[in-house]
């Protein structure tokens, strides 16, 4: 697949052959849901937390006699259908991450690359700098480029100027080539990859 190499002006330059390997399968939707499950579970904090009978306080003291009173049994004020008392099978703090196998993850990136290429969702420029941090100037940049939902990807560092005048720009994401995930590629409209981030890319998947 070919692509024109574009400057941040809007400007041609030149153009570049993309791997079929990497951009040019066909895109498994199955794939891609695993990945973005994966991702979502891993990064939920699992905090959640409700005190179960034996952490309430409440008096362990028998309420009121075995027999003779023709209700329930009841043993404790801190059994859960008395108000006040622990919760039943409430959330735990816990881990919600789960296992996805080396191969199934890069493959899953692969697919979500191509399928952004398969979309026309992919653009290349040549850098990703900016001689001063203005905000303003990136956003006429964006206009030109006609990118109002982005994930933007550069090469192992990415500039500071252009990094602090992307930030306060919404629905726009910058991250570096080591980065780059499946979720933020599918959650943007366009996915634009500097040169040094499609070098990058194929020699990771070589």
């Amino acid at each position: 697949m070919k692509l024109d190499i574009v400057t941040l002006e809007g400007g041609k330059a030149g153009s570049l052959e993309l791997s079929d390997t990497v951009f040019g399968l066909e895109p498994r939707a199955d794939l891609l849901a695993r990945m973005v499950r994966y991702q979502l579970a891993k990064r939920r904090a699992g905090t959640h937390k409700s005190k179960g009978r034996s952490e309430v306080d409440r008096t362990r003291k028998k309420i009121y006699k075995q027999k003779g009173t023709g209700g329930a049994r009841h043993g404790a004020a801190s059994a859960p259908q008395f108000r006040g008392g622990g919760k039943a099978f409430g959330p735990v703090v816990r881990d919600h991450a789960h296992e996805l196998p080396k191969k199934v993850r890069a493959l899953a990136l692969r697919h979500a690359l191509s399928a952004k290429a398969k979309d026309a969702g992919i653009i290349v420029i040549d850098d990703a700098t900016l001689s001063e941090p203005k905000t303003k100037v990136l956003l006429g940049h964006f206009g030109k480029l006609d990118l109002s939902s982005a994930l933007i990807v550069g090469g192992a560092e990415i500039d500071t100027n252009f990094g602090l005048a992307a930030r306060s720009i919404p629905n726009v994401d910058v991250l570096p080539v080591q980065g780059i995930n499946v979720y933020d590629i599918l959650r943007r409209d366009k996915l634009v990859l500097t040169r040094a981030a499609v070098d990058a890319l194929e020699a990771r998947f070589k």
